[in-house]
């Protein structure tokens, strides 16, 4: 397989980054399709944890070219702040190894305080966003108000383009959310400074793909969040801003649906969620406590404990069908033992008639109550094993329910956070 894309089943937090990191081996180029630094991808790499909130996490591998698609939106200071640490330990972020479109588009410092001053207002009805100015700035990329990464590398242009949405967005942000307004001269001088810096990684992403294709390269396409905080297929409006399905990867990369060649969703053991939203399986009992200790369910990103509850089979088929998936990473399985029976979510109950499908409404999506079906657990630590044969009978039975039920073939089983805690069946690049 030539193309592949990674994408998450459930609201993200299903362990994408271990697994791009796993893949990023076998491939050529690494590519970042959608979203912003409100998602985080964690990664071990020789002993340390690394935190990664827009740069490809194949930037640990020599050798890579890691690439910021025109989907993502993109605040400097934070991109900077990654090359900073990264190079800080040792770790090259050099330009040709890193690059970025020309045509992503920047969060600026009011999409910041748009995002907050939106939040406060709410009160309790707020969305639960991260407060990094994710949604204000995809907001003015489809308004097309928007100042793109490319725009930094002309200075009249990026003046012109400041000062004519600057003052619409101080006129909102003083007489509608009583915040203060910004200084045009400390955004532009700040702005400026930072595109000096980022000019030598901006490129055209679209064509670098279509050279690295001609070049018989192995691609593949890094998402963030998870299927059900798809802006257009998720649990609207707790969603996130932008597409984070498996057909985001070609107009936030810039390339055509024919040249996707595999896509892989990954799938934790259990179903997790941060933030506001529905939640059908969510426990608020000692075994979602469980979940959470055992897990770290915490938010790379915001550092916010994560619900967490039962494996949801419904949400897990709606990605199989949205993304049409061609396999399965299975993550944090070695988080379940020790916990008997298992319950897996296999429809919903609403008004007393059965659902096997999600609603699109979101006050009956709320209402919904969850239909299991028990298996047996096991008790024992799985976390060594290193062939799927020597997991306990109970575990396989639990796996092979999940591929039974999904449809799809698991190809990928995690068993903790490091690389060698994986046992792979099918490497997408290698086919076997």
């Amino acid at each position: 397989m030539a193309s592949v894309v990674i994408v998450g089943t459930q609201w993200g937090d299903e362990g994408k980054g271990k697994i791009v990191d796993l893949l990023t081996q076998d491939a050529d180029v690494i590519v970042r399709f959608q979203g912003g630094n409100n998602a985080g991808h964690t990664i071990m790499f020789d002993g340390k944890k690394f935190i990664l909130h827009l740069i490809p996490s194949g930037i640990f591998h020599e050798n890579k070219k890691c690439l910021i698609g025109n989907g993502v939106v993109i605040d400097p200071s934070v991109l900077l702040e990654e090359i900073d640490n990264l190079e800080k330990n040792g770790i090259p972020v050099k330009p040709g190894r890193l690059l970025i479109s020309e045509r992503a588009h920047l969060i600026m410092p009011y999409h910041k305080a748009i995002d907050h001053g939106r939040e406060a207002k709410r009160g309790k009805t707020k969305i639960g966003t991260t407060g990094r100015g994710i949604g204000p700035c995809y907001e003015d990329k489809i308004a097309r108000r928007g100042i793109k990464v490319g725009d930094l590398l002309d200075e009249a242009l990026f003046r012109e383009k400041l000062s004519e949405i600057l003052e619409e967005k101080n006129f909102y942000l003083e007489k509608y959310l009583s915040c203060e307004p910004l200084s045009f001269d400390e955004i532009f001088d700040a702005y400026l400074r930072m595109g000096e810096r980022l000019a030598p990684y901006v490129t055209n992403v679209s064509v670098e793909l279509e050279i690295a294709r001609g070049q018989g390269a192995k691609i593949l396409f890094e998402g963030a969040q998870g299927t059900q905080l798809d802006i257009d297929h998720g649990t609207y409006p707790f969603v996130t801003s932008s597409n984070t399905v498996a057909g985001g990867a070609c107009h936030g990369a810039g390339v055509g649906p024919t040249t996707i060649d595999f896509v892989m969703g990954i799938c934790k053991a259990y179903t997790t969620r941060v933030g506001g939203g529905p939640f059908p399986t969510e426990l608020s009992d000692e075994i979602g406590l469980h979940m959470r200790e055992k897990g770290a369910e915490f938010g790379s990103t915001t550092g916010r404990p994560r619900r967490c509850g039962w494996l949801d089979g419904v949400v897990l088929k709606e990605a199989v069908r949205l993304n049409g998936l061609s396999g399965l990473a299975i993550t944090k399985l070695d988080v379940l033992s020790g916990l008997n029976p298992l319950k897996v979510c296999v429809a919903y109950e609403l008004d007393g008639k059965r659902l096997e499908v999600i609603p699109g409404n979101i006050k009956e999506f709320s209402s919904l109550k969850p239909i299991y079906e028990e298996l047996p657990g096991w008790q024992e630590d799985i976390s060594q094993v290193k062939d799927i044969g020597e997991l306990p009978e109970n575990c396989k039975n639990y796996l092979r329910f999940i591929e039974d039920f999904a449809g799809v073939p698991i190809d990928i089983v995690s068993l903790g956070p490091v690389r060698d805690q994986t046992i792979v069946l099918r490497n997408p690049f290698k086919g076997s």
